[in-house]
């Protein structure tokens, strides 16, 4: 039989597990200013071009910032057209993409800016006849 002793002693240990959780999950770095240099990336191979990682950090207004910077082969795209409840920016650097926004495609070229809303289906393909790179920036709150 559970006692009131039990009770308070599972409470107890369930309030300083959570408040445990939180202190871990508040005590990573927050991203202070700083210069991302295009010659430090380094590009990964990918089975569609390569994978440059930016970051991925908690920030003192986001729960996490998180940028990348991918360059489609011709004639590909990236992944399938997908959704995710955070929004993000894809900035387009050099090449020609078809995006996938709102239910129809549009051509964007270097200097476009992207926006994908929350749980929007969305997507790019390199419709151009060299490689195509865009940052990404994706944030959650």
């Amino acid at each position: 039989m559970i006692t009131y002793r039990d009770a308070v002693v599972a409470a107890f240990t369930v309030c300083a597990t959570l408040c445990a959780v939180a202190i871990a999950q508040d005590s990573r770095p927050v991203l202070e200013s700083t210069v991302f240099h295009w010659d430090a990336l380094t590009a990964k191979p990918t089975d569609v071009g390569a994978l440059r990682d930016v970051v991925r950090a908690r920030t003192a207004t986001l729960d996490e910032l998180e940028m990348h910077i991918t360059t489609l082969n011709p004639g590909v795209t990236s992944h399938a057209p997908h959704r995710h409840p955070n929004e993000e920016l894809v900035n387009v650097r050099e090449g020609t993409l078809e995006a996938f926004v709102n239910g129809r495609t549009e051509r964007v070229g270097p200097g476009s800016i992207i926006f994908n809303a929350s749980n929007q289906l969305h997507g790019v393909r390199n419709v151009g006849e060299g490689p195509a790179t865009y940052h990404v920036i994706n944030w959650k709150r």
